[in-house]
C-alpha cells in the first residue's frame, strides 16, 4: 500500500481513478465477507435472471446485486418489505464510485418492520369487521357525478381521465388533488376525503395513485383513512397501485379496482354498449307498439261487428221480458196450487185435531162415569147399611146395656169396671149402674165365694 502522506514543501495530488482504486482496496481488504440483515426494496428481476434491489433500515440503504448462478439457491421467493439476511463482500466500482454489496447467499429473517406494521394493522381491522362485505356499499350503475382523489400528475389521473372520456363523456368529473406518499400524504387524503363525502354531491369517490413500493403506498395503509374510508356515506373504490399490490385501504373501500383505469371503468358506463342497448330497447318498443296497435285494430273490428241497432236489442229484450213475466206467471200459479194444496191439508189435520171433538168425546164419558158413580154409590151404600144393621145385632147380643135389662148390674170404682173383690175395700165408694140410672154405694160388706 502506497503512502500519501504530504510535506509542507510538496503535495501529491491524485486522479479520481487512482482515488477510487485506493477506496477499493481498502473496503474489499478490510471487508471480504460480512453478514448484514436489512430490509429489501426496490426488487428488480430483468430478464437475465439477476437481482438488483436495496438492502436498508431506518436510516440508510445500500445497492446490492445477487447474479443468477447464486440465487438460483435461494430457497424462497423474496420480495419488497421482507426482511433478510445477506452474506456479500463489498464491492467498490470506481469508473462511478459506486459501492454494492456482491450477494453470495440470502436468507429469510422475517418481514421487514413496515410488512409487519401492515399485517398487525390488517388484522385489528379485520377483527373489528371493517373488512366484512355486509358493509359494502353497491357501487351506483350510472354515477353523474364522480370525486377522484389523486395527485393531479401523473399517469394514474391521467389514464382515469381517458377512461371516462372514452367510455361515457357525460360523467361530472371532479379532481380533488392530494399528496399520495411521504410523511403528509396520508392526513392529505383523509382531509379530501372527509370533504367529499361530506359535501354530499358526488355519486362515488375514487382514491387511487399509480404503482411504487411498500414505503412508496404507505400512506393508503393509514388506520385514521381506514376508518373514514369505512364510515364514509359515499361509495368509494380503492384504486391504489398495481394488481398486485394491495392496501389497508383496498380492504375497507366498497370495491378495489386492480388499476386507476380499471376503477373508470368500473364507474363509467360503456357508450358503445349503452348505444346497443339504446337500439335494442328501440326496436323492442317499436315491435310491442305494432303488435299493440295490430291487436288493438283486431279487438275494433271485434266490436263493430258486435254492434246492433238499438230497436233490435230494445226488441230482443222485451221478448225476454214476455217470456220472463210468463214463466213469473207460471212460477206463481204453481206456487199458489203448493200452497192451497198445503192449507187445505192443514186444515184437515185442524179438523181431526179440533177441542170441540174432544168435549164431546170427554163429557159423553164423564156422563157415563157418573152414572157409574152414582150406581156405585147407591150400591156400596146399601151393602154398608145391611152390614151395619148386622154388626148393631151383633154389637146388641153382646152390650154389656142389653145385659143390664135383665136386671143385672155393673159396679166401677174410679171410671174403672170392679172384676174382683180384690179390687175393693171396706168402707170404699163404689159407682153401680143398672138399667135405668147409676148410685154410689159403700162397701160394708166383702164375701168370697168358690168358683
Amino acid at each position: 500500500m502506497k503512502n500519501f502522506t504530504t510535506t509542507s514543501s510538496q503535495e501529491t495530488a491524485f486522479t479520481v481513478s487512482q482515488l477510487n482504486r485506493q477506496i477499493q482496496q481498502l473496503l474489499e481488504a478490510s471487508l471480504p465477507w460480512i453478514l448484514v440483515e436489512g430490509e429489501i426494496s426496490n426488487l428488480a428481476k430483468p430478464g437475465s435472471g439477476h437481482w438488483y434491489f436495496s438492502l436498508k433500515d431506518d436510516r440508510a440503504q445500500i445497492r446490492c446485486a445477487m447474479f443468477k448462478s447464486k440465487n438460483l439457491a435461494v430457497r424462497f421467493r423474496p420480495k419488497d418489505g421482507d426482511l433478510v439476511r445477506l452474506r456479500a463482500r463489498v464491492t467498490f466500482y470506481g469508473p462511478r464510485g459506486d459501492c454494492q454489496l456482491s450477494v453470495e447467499s440470502m436468507e429469510s429473517a422475517g418481514e421487514g418492520a413496515l410488512q409487519q406494521a401492515f399485517e398487525r394493522l390488517k388484522g385489528q381491522l379485520q377483527l373489528e369487521g371493517l373488512f366484512d362485505a355486509k358493509h359494502k356499499q353497491t357501487l351506483p350503475t350510472r354515477p353523474e357525478r364522480v370525486a377522484i382523489i389523486t395527485s393531479p400528475v401523473g399517469a394514474a389521473i391521467r389514464d382515469m381521465i381517458i377512461a371516462f372520456r372514452r367510455r361515457f363523456p357525460l360523467t361530472e368529473l371532479t379532481i380533488l388533488p392530494s399528496l399520495v406518499q411521504g410523511q403528509d400524504a396520508a392526513t392529505n387524503l383523509l382531509k379530501q376525503l372527509n370533504r367529499a363525502d361530506a359535501s354530499g354531491h358526488f355519486d362515488a369517490i375514487i382514491l387511487g395513485r399509480g404503482g411504487g413500493s411498500l414505503e412508496d403506498l404507505w400512506s393508503f395503509n393509514d388506520e385514521a383513512l381506514a376508518r373514514a374510508i369505512f364510515n364514509a356515506q359515499t361509495p368509494i373504490v380503492s384504486a391504489v397501485g398495481h394488481e398486485t399490490d394491495f392496501t389497508i385501504a383496498d380492504f375497507v373501500a366498497d370495491v378495489r379496482a386492480a388499476t386507476p383505469t380499471a376503477a373508470a371503468e368500473l364507474l363509467s358506463p360503456d357508450k358503445a354498449h349503452l348505444i346497443r342497448q339504446i337500439e335494442q330497447h328501440t326496436k323492442q318498443l317499436t315491435s310491442r307498439l305494432s303488435q299493440k296497435l295490430e291487436q288493438s285494430h283486431q279487438q275494433l273490428d271485434f266490436l263493430i261487428k258486435r254492434i246492433r241497432h238499438p230497436k233490435e236489442r230494445i226488441e230482443q229484450q222485451q221478448r225476454q221480458l214476455s217470456q220472463l213475466q210468463k214463466q213469473l206467471k207460471q212460477a206463481i200459479d204453481k206456487k199458489l196450487t203448493q200452497q192451497q194444496v198445503l192449507t187445505n191439508n192443514i186444515h184437515q189435520r185442524l179438523l181431526n185435531q179440533s177441542p170441540n171433538r174432544t168435549l164431546v168425546q170427554h163429557k159423553a164419558k164423564i156422563n157415563d162415569l157418573n152414572t157409574r158413580l152414582s150406581l156405585a154409590l147407591r150400591n156400596n151404600l146399601t151393602s154398608k147399611q145391611t152390614h151395619f144393621a148386622r154388626i148393631i145385632d151383633k154389637l146388641h147380643l153382646v152390650s154389656p146395656l142389653n145385659t143390664l135389662s135383665r136386671g143385672y148390674a155393673i159396679a166401677s170404682k174410679d171410671e174403672q169396671v170392679i172384676r174382683s173383690i180384690k179390687d175393693v175395700k171396706k168402707g170404699e165408694a163404689i159407682n153401680v149402674r143398672v138399667q135405668d140410672g147409676e148410685m154410689t154405694c159403700t162397701v160394708d160388706i166383702t164375701k168370697t165365694t168358690s168358683a
